[in-house]
This record gives structure tokens, C-alpha cells and sequence, in this order.
């Protein structure tokens, strides 16, 4: 006789050291997968109760009081089907560490504690857990189901150590962020495992935004031939069945739901709008505005806005001068005007007038540089500030990766925001996004995106009079920042040594401005700020 257990796959977004509210979702998501889909058990992700990274929350011992009284009230509340769960747990010597509980019938059945604690890249588990050793392994309904956490999976030794204590199944519980490669890396890594212990393999993630981290979902299950059987859709929360059938001994995941997938400029673009998305709705903020410029930055920066918040929640401010071009005004109106967002221009010859008369004897018989230009860019972000300060509307910064790379930014100017969601998207794909999203409707206008890009702080200023073309930037970018390659390694791809060198001293004496940067979305294989940690004082040279 053959048996039917269905797993659902509870793909949430939870909220950062909302307990309390973290619980209610967990609650509900496993009276409907219940209702919905007749579950047997409910898969969350890792550290579900908390949410993830709950960083230093972790130090603090009355958040283990509050876990404590979730793990309770879901004993109390759910007990017609399994829930798998993570959270943070403290033993009585004091140690922390990250576990993932089985719930049934009103009680923690087995819980199990996360062997492999990363500490690469955004990750610092080793900071706060120490890990588990044990396997664990719970039968149910004729099948025996192990239990992994997240990095567990990217290591043989837990998912072989789990197989060795009987599991027929392997329930993966994770919170891994997105990057661009990153959900093809997880097939890769689980099919490898697969491939090791002949079992199936259930990978639930986290979806959702959390500070300069997005968690995509795609949630997936395989059988044990390393094949898809299930698969939840990307950035959505969403409660996926997986059933699995034993019948002779053996075990089989019947085919199921196939969410489709996106392809790069749509994945980055939908990664994008769930980072503003969540950041503002998280934090309490209204809504956003920005200084429209006419550019491409910020032309791509208001469509993400628009298509995350609504328009009713994003604010435009066209702040011109001197040396702003005729084309740009009119191509910041009609975006404003496409999009229906409110609008306004505010010239800042006034003020820019006014402190260069307080500055004028400061500043007599030398001459025009730089300063003159930053002087522009920070009244605009005087402005911005003042009205944020005004509508409680949150800035979001316009910068892209390129620029944040080598400095071409000013500090308390163009700079300033509360978020950044171009942070990490090089020049060369801010174009590529831009012409993706008017492919689903006409938002930026054509000419924004064919133009020379150029920041308008002198006349006839063009970017490129100071950077390289971008192609060639970004390629260097990409290899310093992400591949750690020496400039002689860079130059052997291409491009003039001393191009790539000063780049590399541009890259390099830019840090101190990073530090200062409003946080932005992580959607590269290697972001600045937590994820590359470089000293600002440093006399390194290669």
C-alpha cells in the first residue's frame, strides 16, 4: 500500500526581531498550507522566529526569552500538522546557537543544531553561534526525514552524517540572499549532494528584504536523481506542496508546481524592488522621494520606486541650475508625468548665489575646481534632507555601483539618502535594467538612456571626461572588487596598466566615502560594505 505525505514548502518573509509578529505568520501560514493543501508538514525557513540576520539581537538575552514564548505558543496553537522551524536558542553555559525545531502534536519532537556556521561575505555566524554535531532524524508516517540548516547543504558531511543516521529525506531550512548567480549555484550545490547520498532533498527558503539584503524565495524541491520536481516561484511569499509517495520500501516526489523563473535584467529588477519594497514598509516610512535629474541613475531609481511603493508614495524633485541642459528638465517632467508622481522644481541659483557670496573672500584668487561643483550637489542635498525632515519621506540615494566604486559622488551632496537601490548595479547594467523596464511599459524616456550620461555640474561635462568609457570600468570593477585580481592580471584582459592602476587608486581611496554611503541592495556576488571589508587607512599598494 502506498503512503502520501505532503510537504509544503512555507516560503515567508519574515521581519527582523518581530517575534511576536513573526509568529502570527508562521501560525497562519501553517493553517493554510493545512486548509490549502492538506499538509502533513510545513517547512519554514532558517531562523523564521527571529528573522534573518538578527546580528547582535543575538547578544541580547531578552530575545531568548521571547523565542522561548513563540516556541511555546506554536506548541499551544498548531497541533494538526508539523512544522519545521528555525530560531536562535541559548543553552545554560551560554552558548547560542542555530537550531531548527520539530513540532508535533504540542511539542519540540527533535530539534537540531546548524553544523556549518558561514563566515564569508555578509555572513558572520561565528561571531554569535557554536556549532551542533549531532544529526537529526525524525520518522514520520513510514518515512524518516532529515534535517539540515542552510549551510549545512554546501558541505557533504552533514547531509551524508544524516543519511548514515536513516533519513530518507533531507529537509533543508535556509535564509540565503540573492545575487545574481546565486539560484543556479543552489541547484548546482544540492545536486552535488543528491548526487552523494541518493536522496531527495527539500531546499526552503527565505523571501523578502532585510536592510541591504534581498532573500529571492525559490524554494525547490528534487528527487534523488537530482532532478526539479517542485519549484516556488521568486520573490513571492508562497506556500508550495511537495508530496512524496512511499510505496515498496521506496520513495518518489511526485511532480508539482513549477513556478517560472526570471531571467537576469528581470531577476535584478525584481530583487530590486523587493529591497525598496521591504526597507520602507519595515521601517515605518511613508514614502520616498528623490532628486530627479534627468539621468539615467535617477531615472532608473524612480521606476523601482514607483513599481515598489506606488505612486502616491514617491515624490520627484528636479533641482536645476546653470549648467542643467534644456533636454533634462524635459525628460524629468515627462517621467514624472508617465509615472504620475508628484513633482516639483526647485532652482538652486538662489542659494547656490548666496553661498557663493559668503564664500567670496575665502575663495578670492583661486580658482574654480571641484568645490564649485560639489557646492551644487550639496544644496540639493540640503534640499532633500529639508523636505524628508519636513514629510518624513525617506531619500533614496541615486548612485550606482560604478560611481560608488571610484568616488565619482559627493559626500552630504548626491550622496545623501536613507537608501541606496542602485548601490550595487554597475553602469552598464543600470542601462540594461533601463531598457528592460520600458519593455514592459514606456517609463524612461529614450533619449535619457541614449544620451552621453553626465553629472551637469560645468558646462559640456560628460562623465567620461574623468572615468573610463563604463564598459571598460566596470569590467576592472568587476575583477578588482570581485575577483581580487592584481592590476598586472587586470591588464592581461585588456586594458592600459596604468588606466587599471588608477582606477585601482580611485577604488581604493574612495573607502572613506563608502563608510558613509546609506546602505543599498546587495545583487552582486560581492557588494561593498559588509560583504568587501577593506581599512580606510591603509598604505597597501600592489
Amino acid at each position: 500500500m502506498a503512503d502520501n505525505v505532503t510537504v509544503v514548502m512555507a516560503q515567508i518573509n519574515p521581519k527582523v526581531g518581530d517575534i511576536s509578529g513573526n509568529v502570527e505568520k508562521i501560525i497562519e501560514s501553517a493553517e493554510q498550507a493545512k486548509l490549502l493543501h492538506n499538509a502533513d508538514i510545513v517547512v519554514f525557513p532558517e531562523m523564521t522566529i527571529t528573522g534573518y540576520p538578527p546580528e547582535d539581537l543575538l547578544l541580547r538575552d531578552g530575545l531568548y526569552s521571547q523565542v522561548n514564548q513563540a516556541l511555546t505558543k506554536l506548541c499551544k496553537e498548531i497541533t494538526d500538522v508539523v512544522i519545521v522551524v528555525g530560531y536562535p536558542m541559548k543553552d545554560e553555559l551560554g552558548e547560542r546557537f542555530n537550531m531548527a525545531a520539530w513540532i508535533q502534536d504540542g511539542l519540540i519532537q527533535a530539534s537540531y543544531m546548524k553544523q556549518n556556521l558561514p563566515n564569508y561575505s555578509v555572513f558572520d555566524e561565528q561571531r554569535y553561534f557554536s556549532a551542533g554535531n549531532q544529526p537529526c532524524v525524525i520518522a514520520f508516517k513510514g518515512i524518516k526525514f532529515g534535517v539540515l540548516v542552510c549551510e549545512d547543504i554546501w558541505k557533504i558531511s552533514p547531509a551524508t552524517q544524516s543519511v548514515a543516521a536513516g533519513a530518507d529525506v533531507i529537509l533543508n531550512l535556509n535564509a540565503s540572499p540573492f545575487s545574481l548567480e546565486k539560484h543556479q549555484d543552489r541547484l548546482n550545490v544540492v545536486a552535488r549532494r543528491i548526487e552523494e547520498v541518493k536522496k531527495p532533498i527539500i531546499y526552503v527558503n527565505q523571501v523578502g528584504g532585510q536592510d541591504e539584503l534581498v532573500f529571492d524565495g525559490g524554494s525547490f524541491a528534487m528527487n534523488a536523481d537530482g532532478e526539479v520536481m517542485v519549484q516556488s516561484p521568486e520573490f513571492e511569499t508562497a506556500l508550495t506542496p511537495v508530496e512524496i509517495l512511499s510505496q515498496a520500501g521506496s520513495l518518489a516526489v511526485v511532480p508539482g508546481h513549477q513556478a517560472d523563473l526570471y531571467e537576469d535584467e528581470a531577476r535584478v529588477y525584481k530583487a530590486l524592488i523587493q529591497g525598496v519594497q521591504d526597507y520602507i514598509s519595515k521601517n515605518g516610512f511613508p514614502g520616498v522621494l528623490l532628486g530627479l535629474s534627468g539621468g539615467i541613475d535617477s531615472a532608473l531609481t524612480l521606476a523601482v520606486a514607483v513599481d515598489a511603493l506606488g505612486a502616491d508614495k514617491v515624490e520627484a524633485v528636479m533641482m536645476p541650475y546653470l549648467y542643467t541642459a534644456e533636454i533634462s528638465l524635459e525628460d524629468a517632467q515627462k517621467q514624472a508625468q508617465t509615472l504620475g508622481v508628484k513633482y516639483s522644481v526647485k532652482p538652486i541659483e538662489p542659494m547656490y548665489q548666496a553661498f557663493e557670496a559668503a564664500l567670496a573672500d575665502d575663495f578670492a584668487g583661486l580658482p574654480i575646481d571641484v568645490t564649485e561643483e560639489n557646492l551644487q550637489a550639496r544644496i540639493r542635498g540640503t534640499l532633500l534632507m529639508a523636505l524628508s525632515n519636513k514629510t518624513g519621506k525617506m531619500v533614496l540615494a541615486t548612485s550606482n555601483k560604478s560611481e560608488v566604486a571610484v568616488g565619482y559622488s559627493t559626500l552630504y551632496g548626491d550622496m545623501v539618502g536613507g537608501f541606496s537601490p542602485l548601490k550595487d548595479v554597475p553602469k552598464t547594467l543600470v542601462y540594461r535594467l533601463s531598457k528592460y523596464r520600458n519593455s514592459i511599459s514606456q517609463c524612461i524616456p529614450e533619449r535619457v538612456i541614449t544620451r552621453p550620461p553626465s553629472a551637469e555640474l560645468r558646462p559640456d561635462q560628460k562623465d567620461q571626461d574623468s572615468l573610463p568609457d563604463y564598459d571598460d570600468l566596470d569590467a576592472i570593477i568587476k575583477a578588482y572588487v570581485k575577483h581580487d585580481s592584481t592590476p598586472d592580471e587586470i591588464a592581461a584582459l585588456g586594458f592600459d596598466l596604468a588606466e587599471v592602476k588608477r582606477v585601482i587608486r580611485m577604488i581604493d581611496r574612495s573607502e572613506y566615502k563608502r563608510r558613509q554611503a546609506s546602505p543599498g541592495i546587495k545583487i552582486t556576488h560581492r557588494a561593498f560594505g559588509r560583504d568587501r571589508r577593506y581599512p580606510i587607512t591603509s598604505g597597501y599598494v600592489e
